[in-house]
């Protein structure tokens, strides 16, 4: 019996992670530099995915300017970004069916917490876990461990919405029932081990999902 609804942050439910790479490429187009997109798209869902995104620049460079100058830019395209599709229809249908709702986030709570709160869904879940709660981030299963334990459940009582490789990866790992709905940075992603790939969570309503692992 499904009893839980645990939802992925970046990409999932806003999409900040085309605005994070679109914004590398705002500052290396402003200063005339060739910006390698494919190289960028790697590191998305990867927390522990490391490169120096400033290669291209001048080793005299001022890299702390050039951080700055993204860091506006990315913040300004977020700020226009809206809930992705699907989203609130999952969270008003699991409300009124009684389940249980959580976050599972590679990112810390300083992000998540503030973002929710904007788009007015912080108080859509009763339990939020990110990276700063746990020793491992996705893909190993800790994150989706802690939620499941704080909501006393088990993995085949939970469904997991993933857009990436990694945290799909992680929640299978952690037992739930996932769900991947990739978006255009994380479309490359191999998800054969998730139990089921959509276009959109639009395309994913509660019911069906229910009749399909378990109402």
């Amino acid at each position: 019996m499904i009893r839980a609804l645990v939802f992925d942050f970046d990409g999932l439910i806003l999409d900040t992670e085309t605005p994070l790479i679109d914004s590398y490429g705002d500052v290396h187009l402003a200063h005339g530099v060739p910006f390698d997109r494919a190289v960028f798209l790697r590191s998305v869902g990867h927390a522990d995915y490391a490169f120096d995104p400033w290669h291209g620049f001048s080793p005299h460079a001022d890299r702390a300017a050039l951080e700055l100058e993204r860091r506006a830019r990315k913040d300004e395209r977020i700020r226009r970004q809206s809930v992705l599709p699907g989203v609130v229809a999952l969270l008003d249908a699991a409300r009124e069916r009684g389940l249980h709702v959580g976050l599972a986030s590679n990112s810390e709570h300083a992000w998540v917490e503030p973002h929710l709160a904007r788009v007015g869904l912080r108080d859509r879940f009763a339990f939020l876990a990110c990276r700063d709660d746990v020793a491992s981030p996705k893909p190993e299963p800790d994150l989706y461990k802690l939620v499941l334990n704080h909501l006393g459940l088990r993995g085949h009582e939970a469904i997991a919405f993933e857009d990436s490789h990694t945290g799909s990866l992680a929640a299978k790992r952690a037992g739930l029932w996932t769900v991947a709905a990739p978006n255009v940075s994380t479309a490359h992603h191999d998800f054969t081990h998730a139990d089921l790939r959509v276009a959109s969570l639009a395309d994913c309503p509660l019911p069906g999902l229910l009749a399909r692992f378990g109402a």
